[in-house]
C-alpha cells in the first residue's frame, strides 16, 4: 500500500521546513555581519538581537527536522559558538541563552558529546545555572550508554563537576563521578582507564568527607585540563588556589598541581 500524504500535510510541512530554511538564512547574515559592526553597537540593540536569536532557537526547537536533525544540532552548535565567542557583547548583555542553544542542540542530538563539555562551561560556569545543565545532562544521557557514543563516559564526569562545584551536591556528584568510573572501566584504551581512575578517585574522597577540598580540587583540575578558553582556566586555577592548592607549570608546559595536606 503507498501512502499518499494529504494536502494539509505537505501544506504543514513545507511551511516548517521554510520556517527552518528562514531561521537557517537569518542566523547565517546574523553571523556574518554582526561581527563586523558590534563595536558600535549600543546595549539596546545587542538585547533587540537575542530577542531575536531567542525566537529563532524557539522555532528550531518547535520545528519538524525532516531527519535533519544533526544538521540542526550541528548549526546550533556553531551559532552557541559564535554567541559565547563574543566577549565584547557578553560583557554587556550575560550569557542567559546558553541552556536554550542546549536545549536545541541537544533535542536534536543528545549524542553530541563534546556539546555537554559546553553545556556545562558556559550554562554552570557563566550564565550562572548550573540546575539547568545538571537538567539537560539528566535527559541526555538517556540517550546514551557506556559504548555508544565513544568517551560518553566524559558526560556523567561534567554532571558531576556541575553537581560538586556549583550546586553543593556532593552526594549526587559522588554518584555521577561512579558512574562515569563505572563506564569509564568498560574499555581498556589509556584515556579510558585514566579518566576511570580520577573519577573514581574523586568519589571516594567525597565518601570519606563530603566538603573534601581534595575533591573540589580534582574536579577544578578538570575543568582546567578541559577549559574551552583561557578566562576558564584562570578561573580554574585560581579556585584551586583558593582551596589550598598549588598550581606549577612543568618544563613541557603542563600544569602540575600539589594539593593540600589536610583535606578538610
Amino acid at each position: 500500500m503507498i501512502f499518499i500524504p494529504s494536502r494539509q500535510t505537505v501544506v504543514s510541512s513545507l511551511v516548517s521546513f521554510f520556517c527552518i530554511c528562514g531561521v537557517t538564512i537569518l542566523q547565517f547574515q546574523r553571523m556574518q555581519t554582526f561581527g563586523d559592526n558590534k563595536q558600535s553597537v549600543s546595549v539596546a540593540a545587542l538585547k533587540k538581537d537575542l530577542q531575536l536569536e531567542q525566537a529563532n532557537l524557539k522555532i528550531l526547537k518547535q520545528a519538524p527536522t525532516f531527519g535533519f536533525d544533526n544538521v540542526i544540532a550541528n548549526w546550533a552548535y556553531l551559532g552557541f559558538a559564535q554567541y559565547f565567542g563574543d566577549e565584547e557583547a557578553r560583557s554587556k548583555t550575560g550569557y542567559s541563552l546558553s541552556p536554550e542553544y542546549f536545549e536545541v542542540i541537544l533535542k536534536h542530538d543528545p549524542r553530541f558529546v563534546i556539546a555537554y563539555l559546553a553545556l556545562s562551561t558556559s550554562t554552570s560556569m557563566y550564565a550562572g545555572l548550573p540546575e539547568n545543565s545538571v537538567n539537560l545532562t539528566k535527559q541526555g544521557l538517556k540517550h546514551l550508554s557506556p559504548w555508544d557514543p565513544k568517551n560518553s563516559f566524559y558526560v556523567w564526569r561534567y554532571k558531576a563537576i556541575d553537581e560538586l562545584l556549583f550546586l553543593g551536591d556532593s552526594k549526587s556528584a559522588k554518584n555521577s563521578f561512579k558512574s562515569a568510573a563505572d563506564w569509564a572501566k568498560k574499555h581498556p584504551d589509556k584515556e579510558s582507564q585514566e579518566s576511570a581512575y580520577i573519577s573514581e578517585r574523586t568519589s571516594n574522597f567525597l565518601s570519606k568527607n563530603p566538603q573534601s577540598k581534595a575533591a573540589q580540587i580534582s574536579a577544578w583540575v578538570m575543568v582546567l585540563q578541559n577549559g574551552v578558553d583561557p578566562e576558564t582556566q584562570k578561573r580554574a586555577i585560581k579556585a584551586i588556589e583558593r582551596l589550598g592548592g598549588t598550581v606549577m607549570r612543568t618544563a613541557e608546559g603542563q600544569n602540575q598541581i600539589k594539593f593540600p595536606q589536610k583535606d578538610s
